[in-house]
This record gives C-alpha cells, structure tokens and sequence, in this order.
C-alpha cells in the first residue's frame, strides 16, 4: 500500500509540470528607437515577459521600464502579436523588420488596456505592469495558441508624429518558451507510473487456505 501511494503522489505531482510555458527577453537602458528624441524612462523597456497556462489558456505579460511608470506623462505600451500570418511589418526603418504582427495588445498608463474591442486591466506597480490576456481573445491564423510570437513596443503618444520608442525584443519576436526536456520526461514517467498503479490495483490478491 505504502508504494502504491508514493507512485499516485510522484505522477500526480510529475504530470503537472509541463503546464506552464515562459519566457522572458531582457532589454539595454537607453537603445531607444531611431526617430525617438526624448529619453523617458518609463518608455525604456528594461524586461518582457510572456507566460502561457495551458490549463487555464491565459498568457500573462509583463514588463519592467527603466524607471516608475508616470500616468500624467503621454505614453501607450503596444504589444504586437503574431497568431500565424504576421501580415503587419512596419519597421523596416526603424532597424525592425523582423517585427511582425497581425493583433495589438494596448496598455495605457493608467492600467486601463484593450484587445479589439475587449476592455482589459493591468496591473502597474512602479517601474512595471502585467496583465492576463486569455487566448480565447486572439484569433489564430495558423499558430497553435502556445506558439503565438509577442513584441514589445512602448510609443511617446497616439496618432501621427508620435514614435515608437523601443522594441523588445529587437527585430525579433518573444515566443513562450516550450516546457524543458527534463519536464516532458517527467510527464511520461508520471504516466507510466499512473499505469502501473492501475494494473496493481487490477491484480487479483492471492488467497491462502
């Protein structure tokens, strides 16, 4: 009985690993944007993050700028995504053509935030806000939601002669990292595990006269 918990409790604890899938780009202070002129911190990227639950399909995405985020300064944080197609391109004259997205993620200053026209949250706290996006929210053009490739691109305004004053990552795009080998084999163990605690539990008990 004593092995047959303790295999039930490894699986159980082992097939839940793999779960979750993150990944995070970490950005120079101060490489702002060809065009940009001003030097606002809180419009300097310093960290991005993105977390997929696969359980839940929620990504969480956060950030830290070089300094406290000022909602009584101009300033939108947009975060592209590509859900498959990446139609959208623009900047090529920025040094960013790798940049490419086909969905925006937008979040204001104030925490308020929007994806379409879905209103979201987030959360700012300093130098740095995060905010859960469910992937319900994104239609897919040929990427599986886990696949989904994110930048980050802080701008000084909204409209015409507003830059865009960083990427991260630089002419690339942040994908959530795929669970580490040792994870998936962890799984596989679990299950294995999980099927020999049901054939014991099928065996027949032997009987004495």
């Amino acid at each position: 009985m004593k092995t047959l918990y303790l295999i039930t409790t490894i699986a159980a604890a082992m097939l839940v690993t793999p779960a979750a899938q993150a990944a995070t780009v970490v950005d120079p202070i101060g490489d702002f944007s060809p065009g940009y002129v001003g030097a606002a911190a809180d419009l300097d990227v310093t960290s991005f993050t993105v977390d997929y639950n696969a359980l839940t399909n929620v990504f969480t995405l956060g950030a830290t700028m070089a300094g406290a985020i000022d909602a009584t300064t101009a300033g939108v944080y947009i975060i592209g995504v590509n859900t498959g197609t990446g139609a959208n391109a623009p900047f090529a004259s920025l040094g960013a053509p790798n940049v490419r997205f086909n969905q925006v993620v937008r979040v204001n200053k104030d925490g308020t935030a929007v994806v379409g026209a879905n209103p979201l949250t987030a959360t700012i706290a300093g130098n740095a806000f995060s905010l859960a996006v469910s992937g319900t929210l994104f239609a897919s053009t040929g990427f599986a939601v886990q696949d989904y490739s994110w930048n980050l691109w802080p701008r000084n305004g909204v409209g015409a002669g507003t830059f865009v004053t960083d990427f991260a990552p630089d002419n690339a795009m942040l994908t959530a990292a795929v669970p580490e080998p040792a994870s998936w084999a962890m799984m596989f163990v679990g299950m294995a595990a999980i099927g020999l605690t049901l054939r014991l539990r099928r065996r027949p008990a032997v009987r004495f006269a």
